[in-house]
């Protein structure tokens, strides 16, 4: 009988075996299916952006509360409303009041005339200019001292949450472009106004706040929409552009790939980037509008159907070819 060692000497041969197959047949199948294309710089506008998300929420919101508790008796202004500093926004009645006009009615109406001028209404007072965003109560709910019977705001911001990796590329001052998630086609410049000393974490993330003022205010602006920010890191015009796959990267620099004048030979020729996008890439220094850049594009193909086809098993079309005889 053989001994153990010989049948896992025998199965390891028989491995290898299999592996060397399906490695030949792998390398014998590739090609090189690259092709060289030609490009002519392009002069244009490129921006280095800094993306994330933020909220549209008032500046100051400020809440408008009873001095003492009772009834609302009327509300003047709605919602989206804009209002000046000292306009009576609401009329109510203290608990005392309200009662004593319920048993007045019971009188009649010269009774509740009477108390009515005697007793005279609460007012309530916007303390800002702004806006109304908050206008629910309704006239005669009974509301206490904490209860907000109007919500108002000065102005409305976007506040964005900034990753801590880029927070010290956002400077006070710094420009961005704001677009709505409801209204995607709408795009409002906004500037950086302030960056926030104190971090949070959100989703196991470490994010600093940066309050941004737009522009314009468009009327779809509501406070709570989530919104997409762009902040501008750098921004050039008449830049020297190529495309990202026309650079590559070394220990040593960038380079492009530039054919000779009046040559079909190609070289490797060192640059200087400066800004990137997505797609295109700065070149400062290096070669010329007039330069011929080559790009060396890569086709891939799937495997052949037989590859990876195990060499142990019988070949089912050669044995159908082998019954028609």
């Amino acid at each position: 009988m053989r001994s153990k060692g010989s049948k896992l000497f025998i199965v390891g041969i028989v491995i290898i075996f299999i592996l060397g197959f399906f490695y030949l047949k792998i390398q014998g199948s590739k090609k090189d299916n690259s092709f060289l294309k030609e490009i002519k710089p392009l002069r244009g506008s490129i921006e280095n952006i800094i993306s994330t998300t933020g909220t549209i929420l008032p500046k100051n919101r400020l809440e408008v509360k009873p001095p003492v508790s009772g009834r609302v008796e009327n509300i003047l202004v709605k919602e989206g409303q804009k209002v000046k500093a000292g306009e009576t926004l609401a009329w109510m009645s203290s608990t005392e009041r309200a009662a004593l006009l319920d048993a007045a009615r019971g009188e009649g109406d010269e009774a509740l005339k009477y108390w009515t001028d005697i007793y005279k209404a609460i007012p309530l007072i916007s303390p800002i200019d702004g806006e109304v965003i908050v206008a629910k109560t309704q006239p005669g709910q009974t509301v206490t001292v904490n209860d907000a019977v109007i919500v108002l705001s000065d102005e409305l911001i976007i506040r964005a949450q900034v990753d801590e990796t880029d927070i010290g590329k956002i400077k006070i001052g710094q420009k961005a472009v704001i677009s709505l998630d409801a209204y995607a086609d709408e795009k409002v410049k906004a500037t950086a106004e302030h960056i926030y000393y104190e971090s949070e974490t959100v989703n196991n993330v470490t994010v600093y706040k940066v309050d941004l003022v737009p522009e314009r205010i468009p009327v779809f602006f509501r406070s709570g929409m989530n919104t997409t920010i762009d902040f501008i890191e750098n921004s050039k015009e008449n830049a020297l552009l190529v495309p990202m796959d026309a650079v590559t990267h070394e220990k040593d620099g960038a380079y492009v790939l530039v054919k000779k004048e009046n040559s079909a030979q190609v070289v490797s020729r060192p640059v200087v980037i400066g800004i990137m996008d997505e797609k295109n890439v700065e070149i400062l220094a290096g070669i010329e509008d007039k330069d011929i850049v080559v790009i060396k594009i890569n086709q891939y193909e799937l495997p052949k159907s037989d590859v990876g086809k195990n060499p142990f098993m019988p070949d089912r079309r050669q044995n159908r070819q082998n019954r028609s005889k």
